[in-house]
């Protein structure tokens, strides 16, 4: 079931008034990535190539039972960062990644969200722990790379820089001269909100459904819609002012 929205239009006018440079998390915000190719799955498969390489002991259980790649992404690289084994893991995701862009679902309302928020002025970048290659294919097919680009910030092979760690956001900020309060970051995980208030940001969760909304705000956050739909009429009431 989708969240009511949580935020007063006041305070979401607000939020919005201020907001020069819009920061996105991917997927989530702009769309549902693996909508049509499990993360679950491209998990089990990454713990599987590891245990084909000999490596099943380099996970401990709750890590091979993880439903998310990048927590065994993160799992590997804690115990041999700047490896070539994470290189090659983080590649296997980046296909993966690029494989589910191909069957990615459009979040409702992000597409005209996007292009509302160019039109009236607002630079936007994307701040993502998802492979900048996988966003740049997935937004040039929708029409929307002109949008973003080249303010395109995702993951590294530096894998200690990955949300929570407020580098991504950073980036973003130091390549479009923005200062922090007058930029926004719109995520759906607590990596999202603590990267943004690690880097200063204001933050607007997005939550699609009840558990996303309830850990957003076990995280702290305070702002929070259940759909990009009253985002984008504040937007569009914002340049018509």
């Amino acid at each position: 079931m989708t969240t009511e929205t949580e935020t007063e239009p006041d305070d979401l006018r607000n939020l919005i008034e201020g907001a020069r440079v819009v920061l996105w998390d991917f997927d989530g915000p702009v769309c549902r990535l693996f909508a049509g190719h499990s993360a679950e799955r491209v998990a089990r498969d990454l713990v599987g190539w590891l245990e084909g390489q000999g490596l099943h002991g380099l996970l401990d259980e709750s890590e091979r039972e993880s439903l998310d790649p990048h927590a065994v992404l993160r799992a590997v690289d804690g115990r041999h960062p700047g490896s070539d084994l994470v290189a090659e893991l983080e590649e296997r995701l980046t296909q993966e990644e690029l494989k589910a862009a191909a069957s990615a679902r459009p979040t409702p309302y992000a597409d005209p969200l996007v292009r509302t928020w160019t039109a009236v002025g607002a630079r936007l970048a994307i701040t993502t722990n998802n492979s900048p290659r996988v966003v740049r294919e997935y937004l040039t097919s929708r029409g929307l790379l002109p949008c973003f680009a080249p303010h395109l910030y995702g993951r590294t092979q530096e894998l200690r820089y990955l949300k929570p760690h407020p580098h991504c956001i950073q980036r973003a900020l130091n390549a479009t001269g923005a200062a922090p309060a007058t930029a926004l970051m719109i995520g759906d995980t607590p990596a999202d909100y603590l990267a943004a208030r690690a880097a200063g940001v204001p933050f607007l969760g997005y939550a699609r459904n009840e558990r996303k909304n309830k850990v957003l705000r076990e995280a702290g956050a305070e702002m929070i819609v259940g759909s990009l739909e009253p985002v984008l009429k504040a937007v569009w009431e914002a340049g018509q002012a």
